[in-house]
Parts: structure tokens; sequence; C-alpha cells
């Protein structure tokens, strides 16, 4: 008996939809645990990064604040109590905490009289290349500033030359040590010509543009000449 073509139609449709159920289930049992098991990972993985986010935070928190408490002991000259709270924060992972407290750390250290250990701190410091320069820079000035009476001319003006300059934050402490270690070196000149340079410099503090003026006198230069640092 031949089958209407309807009839042929609806069973093929019966059959093609039967065999996409079982392509579909076996897929399921071949993938869906896998599915499942990426899903979790996932949630777990991006729960995990929520927490450790918060952890940061927390800690980034409490670092503000032991940093914070540090520096009112260290004004209320409680150096015991600061060096306790500052010296696990010269290890934090915030750059900007770790360089702070090494500073601070370094400058306890030179107050107590220990210049050799407060200059190897300060080099230190200098010698992080993951603190930001400015950072790196302070500790330039404040280690020469330690160790400047220990340090012939040459060394100070070979440590200073690249803060030596006019426009550099530290242009006042470098050039005013560089200007000084040109007189040690009998280059009068040269050394007018660096205080002069700090006088005309809107960036030098005051107080150091105006002993400048004298300075530059002193070696024989005229201030208001402007003339540019030569830094040999």
């Amino acid at each position: 008996m031949a089958i209407a073509p309807e009839t042929n139609e609806a069973f093929m449709r019966e059959v093609d939809d039967e065999l996409r159920r079982d392509q579909a289930m076996g897929l399921w049992r071949r993938w869906g645990r896998i599915a499942i098991v990426a899903i979790v990972v996932g949630l777990i993985a991006f729960g995990g990064w929520l927490f450790w986010r918060n952890q940061q935070y927390e800690a980034r928190g409490v670092e503000g604040e032991q940093m914070a408490q540090s520096l009112q002991k260290l004004e209320a000259n409680d150096v015991t109590g600061a060096t306790a709270l500052l010296t696990p924060l010269a290890a934090s992972k915030t750059n900007g905490y770790r360089a702070t407290a090494q500073l601070a750390l370094a400058a306890t250290a030179l107050d107590k009289g220990d210049v050799d250990g407060a200059a190897k701190r300060y080099a230190a410091i200098a010698a992080d290349t993951s603190l930001d320069q400015p950072f790196r820079d302070l500790a330039i000035i404040r280690q020469t500033a330690a160790e400047y009476d220990k340090l012939t001319p040459a060394q100070v003006v070979d440590r200073l030359r690249p803060l030596a300059v006019p426009g550099n934050s530290f242009f006042g402490s470098a050039g005013e040590m560089t200007g000084i270690a040109y007189m040690r070196m009998g280059k009068p000149k040269v050394a007018g010509t660096m205080f002069a340079a700090m006088a005309i410099d809107q960036g030098v503090p005051e107080a150091m543009r105006s002993r400048a003026v004298q300075l530059a006198a002193a070696n024989g230069v005229d201030a208001t000449q402007a003339p540019r640092a030569v830094v040999q």
C-alpha cells in the first residue's frame, strides 16, 4: 500500500526531530558537565578577584591609618613608636607608602647620627626602579647631603648632574650643593653661573634664590644677567 506524500513528509519530520533530540542529548551528555564546571570555575574566579580587590582596598586603608599614626608619633618625637609602624610599611606593596616609610626611616637614622645607615637607606630608595622618579630624586638629594663631607667635589657633581638643571623640581638643593662643589674644585666661574641660574629660577625657594644671588656675586657672576647653568 502506497504512503501518501503528506504522511511520508510528516514521518520524515518526526524522524528528523527525533534525530536532533538524540544528537542534542548526546552533546549534553558529552559536554554538559564540562560547560557547568567551566561556568562554576569562572564564577569562582570572578568572586576571588572581587575578594582580592576588596582586600587590597582594606589593606590600603589600614596602611594609610598606620602612616598617619607614624607621622603623628614623629611629630611628638616618639621615634620608637614611629619606627614600629614604619618598618612594616617599608615593605608595603603600595609604592607610595613604601617610599614614604623608607624615607622616614632614613631620616630617623640620620637624626640618630647614623649617617652611613641613613645613606644606605637613601641609596636603596634611589635604586628602586619600581618607585616614582620624584621619590628616587629626593633620596639622591638627601643621600648626597648626608654624605657631603665624605664625597669629593667631583662625586657630588656627577651624582647631582641630572638634577642640577633649571626647571628641575630639585634644582634648588641640587644646584646649591653642586655650586659649592665647583667652588671647592676651584671653578668660581662655573659655580657663579650655577648660582645665578638658581637666582632667576622661580621654582627655587625664595630663601635659596636670595642666597644664590650672594653666592653668584661672591664668585664674580652678576645674577641679573640670567646666565644658563653649565655643569661640567
